[in-house]
């Protein structure tokens, strides 16, 4: 073979090589068919110019497991929780329909609103407040004319997706076109610009649509209240139910739909699982949020709409990318970032927009609860757990940072009492 042909080969070789362990990965780790519909050109890049791209990226270096095989997710990225790198994304910027995952919107918005303050605050529910529930919505089963804690109301927005508790918090805050806005205007300032906000409670509607990327900053804001992170990490509580004349209010148990939580439904709990929210509409399909730690990493992943007909397939696909990513974490180079709100100090006095501008768009308190039986699988402190005699108990553990402009406070970690 001539010398010149030889090299030409050679160069052409190496390039390849450099493709499947450097460059970002090809659909060979993405199950995909000719009739499902196709992401659109020109995706935001919020985060880097990698996350615009479709189709699954991923940076491979030495040492780094390849991505599991027979994902459908539409959309799905998995992130370091403290750094915010974006270990690897499969169209996470496509607006696709977020089902209850925007109840983390939801949350994150009002939770902390004098108007809900404090969560022993006792509201007895009007017939208005019911008025307008989607047909078909997931209901904790609040009725009128009873009162009900703001502590029982978010058991019943996290554990049952109560789109009837949504609308209850709602009004308590101002009513629900107010929330549709202050959610809208909390996306923006998460630098969340796949979303645009209809319904608070996530149930269809036209033009409601988020991306696995936005879900992702939602979870990661959430994560950062206390009550938040409570309300997410409980697997199982009581929720009041009727008031009959002269007797004690009965009570009936709820459970966490959320199944990588419970290991409910022949679905296993994935250990060092703490939350997040979970989701399904007609137009949505399956949607999950997660947030796991293990030896002391801590990972969010997002599935939205898997293709796949094999039962609980979002969690499935889930669980696997974490794994993935604990497996991967420190061997392979970022595709992108998280990036912080727009409000944020990062460090230069001029907040996160100085940094890098935004690409845009083309318990405490009444009640007993019992939390998750998952746990750290190194013997390492888990997030999520630790309900005993009606208690939560809270173990301050190490630093957990967004990033190096966004730190946060210490990331409470969950264990059960012993």
């Amino acid at each position: 073979m001539p010398a010149l042909k030889k090299a030409a080969l050679s160069v052409t070789s190496a390039a390849l090589l450099s493709v499947f362990l450097v460059g970002p990965a090809s659909a060979v780790s993405q199950d995909t068919t000719d009739d499902e519909p196709k992401p659109p050109t020109g995706m935001s890049q919020v985060g880097g110019a990698q996350l615009g791209r479709s189709g699954t990226q991923v940076n491979l270096g030495a040492g780094a497991p390849v991505l599991p095989k027979k994902l459908t997710g539409r959309s799905w990225m998995v992130s370091d929780a403290e750094t915010g790198d974006v270990l690897a994304s499969h169209n996470p910027h496509w607006r696709l329909p977020p089902a209850s995952t925007l109840k983390m919107l939801f949350a994150d918005t009002v939770m902390e609103a004098p108007a809900l303050q404090p969560k022993t605050r006792e509201y007895t529910v009007q017939d208005a407040d019911l008025a307008d529930l989607g047909e078909g919505s997931s209901l904790v089963g609040v009725k009128e004319d009873l009162p009900y804690t703001v502590h029982d109301l978010w058991l019943g927005v996290f554990l049952r997706s109560g789109n009837d508790a949504v609308h209850v918090l709602a009004s308590m805050y101002g009513g629900v076109p107010k929330t549709v806005t202050d959610m809208q205007a909390h996306a923006e300032e998460l630098q969340a610009l796949d979303t645009t906000v209809v319904s608070p409670d996530g149930y269809d509607a036209p033009n409601q649509v988020s991306s696995a990327y936005d879900l992702t900053l939602f979870a990661r804001s959430g994560m950062q209240k206390a009550d938040f992170r409570e309300y997410c990490a409980t697997a199982t509580a009581q929720f009041p139910g009727e008031q009959k004349k002269g007797k004690e209010r009965e009570s009936f148990g709820i459970q966490n739909t959320n199944r990588l939580l419970t290991g409910a439904d022949g679905v296993t709990a994935y250990k060092g699982i703490a939350g997040v929210k979970n989701g399904y509409t007609t137009h949505a399909g399956n949607t999950f949020t997660g947030v796991a730690e293990r030896n002391g990493k801590v990972l969010l992943v997002t599935v939205m709409n898997p293709s796949s007909d094999e039962t609980h397939a979002v969690y499935k696909e889930a669980a696997s990318l974490l794994d993935w990513g604990f497996a991967a974490s420190g061997k392979v180079t970022p595709v992108g970032e998280l990036v912080p709100p727009r409000s944020a100090d990062t460090g230069t006095g001029k907040g996160a927009q100085a940094d890098k501008p935004a690409v845009n768009k083309g318990g405490n308190g009444p009640g007993t609860t019992k939390a998750a039986a998952a746990t750290g699988s190194s013997g390492g402190v888990g997030i999520a757990l630790g309900i005993a005699g009606g208690a939560l108990v809270l173990v301050a553990g190490a630093a957990f940072l967004v990033n190096r402009r966004w730190p946060l406070p210490d990331l409470v970690r969950r264990l059960p009492r012993r």
